[in-house]
């Protein structure tokens, strides 16, 4: 899936948070190999997730802070 904010394969917050609410599964696995290589982008995941986390329905947004949260403290 061509994600209309991910230029050049830059995960930027804008392209984060479009992978996240848009993506699809295989969408989803390349952001989290990109974050298990490069940590930097586990902070910019919860920056993009903190304010959908008081929203019970966000559901997307609640598995990948928790995902963020976790992989953070295992640096």
């Amino acid at each position: 899936m061509l994600h209309r904010h991910l230029n050049h394969q830059r995960y930027t917050l804008a392209a984060i948070d479009d992978v996240i609410s848009r993506g699809q599964w295989r969408d989803w696995a390349k952001l989290r190999r990109m974050a298990l290589s490069d940590r930097s982008l586990l902070d910019k995941v919860a920056r993009v997730c903190r304010p959908y986390v008081s929203d019970p329905y966000a559901q997307r947004y609640h598995f990948w802070m928790h995902y963020a949260e976790e992989h953070r403290t295992d640096a």
